[in-house]
């Protein structure tokens, strides 16, 4: 039989093993925020164009702004990248949605992922036009303007509702390769995402 002590340590051992798989699966298993049912996000993107624009010049690249852009909208997805040339200006990619595209149970009937710096879903059965899932949603290749945006970065979560305000840009390198952002909304393929220079990014809750 063993000892009192030892059946107290048991008992605390058991304990702490219970609250550390409770954070895991609170922290790292539920990787999404939830707001539940409704539009959490009824704004439009407004953006304006540059007639003036100023070139900025970050590591090896020319970045020429195209078109102010401010954004609020529900993180539908975010993709992390370390390899690619892309990679050394945009670590993030941040699949957006407003309107009905916001509203958590249209999202529960489509599924969402990102991958090779492409946005895609899917859905068995349509909850709200094809049209306005592609008008109300994009992927935005994110390059954050300075270190406290990149930090924000790190924080957002799938299903946070965020607000971001910068520029919507064109990226050339020397050796002739170019990057060059959408600026529509109503675009889908190839060249329909946005390269969106962000200089404030702030976390919306509901």
């Amino acid at each position: 039989m063993a000892p009192l002590h030892q059946k107290a340590l048991m008992k605390k051992t058991i304990t702490l093993l219970l609250v550390v798989a409770g954070v895991w699966f609170l922290v790292i298993r539920e990787d999404q925020t939830r707001y539940g049912p409704g539009v959490a996000v009824d704004e439009l993107p407004v953006q304006e164009k540059i007639l003036a624009p100023r070139a900025i010049r970050v590591k090896d690249y020319t970045i020429t702004p195209l078109a102010t852009f401010r954004i609020k909208a529900k993180v539908l997805s975010k993709a992390t990248y370390h390899w690619g040339r892309e990679a050394e200006l945009s670590p993030v990619d941040l699949a957006l949605g407003w309107g009905r595209m916001s509203d958590e149970s249209v999202l529960e009937a489509i599924r969402i992922r990102q991958s090779n710096r492409w946005y895609r879903w899917r859905t068995d059965e349509f909850p709200i036009p094809r049209r306005e899932i592609e008008t109300h949603s994009g992927n935005m290749h994110i390059i954050p303007a300075d270190r406290a945006v990149e930090v924000m970065l790190k924080r957002v979560r799938r299903g946070d509702i965020v607000e971001l305000q910068g520029q919507l840009v064109r990226v050339d390198a020397e050796d002739g390769w170019r990057w060059v952002s959408s600026l529509s909304r109503k675009d889908t393929g190839s060249g329909s995402c946005e390269v969106f220079w962000v200089e404030s990014l702030e976390e919306h809750f509901l």
